[in-house]
């Protein structure tokens, strides 16, 4: 295998990590929209749990295209 053909496989697998992301961020809010459902009055102390955990989740995805470009750019 040529050394640009593993290049780009491994950049690919290493994006793999943004689909996990993304499957991840929707289940924070979708937990977050039930979670509000069921108690209105806890909106506020959620809503900070829930942008927390989609900044934590985002940074995954951030950190798996910075992997692929490292990949591609040595």
């Amino acid at each position: 295998m040529e050394v640009e053909a593993a290049k780009v496989l491994g950049a690919g697998l290493a994006v793999m990590g943004v689909f996990g992301a993304g499957i991840g961020i929707g289940n924070v809010f979708s937990s977050s929209i039930s979670s509000i459902a069921r108690n209105p009055s806890a909106k506020k102390e959620i809503f900070n749990m829930t942008i927390i955990g989609a900044a934590l989740t985002e940074a995954i995805a951030i950190f798996a295209i910075v992997v692929a470009f490292v990949i591609l750019t040595k």
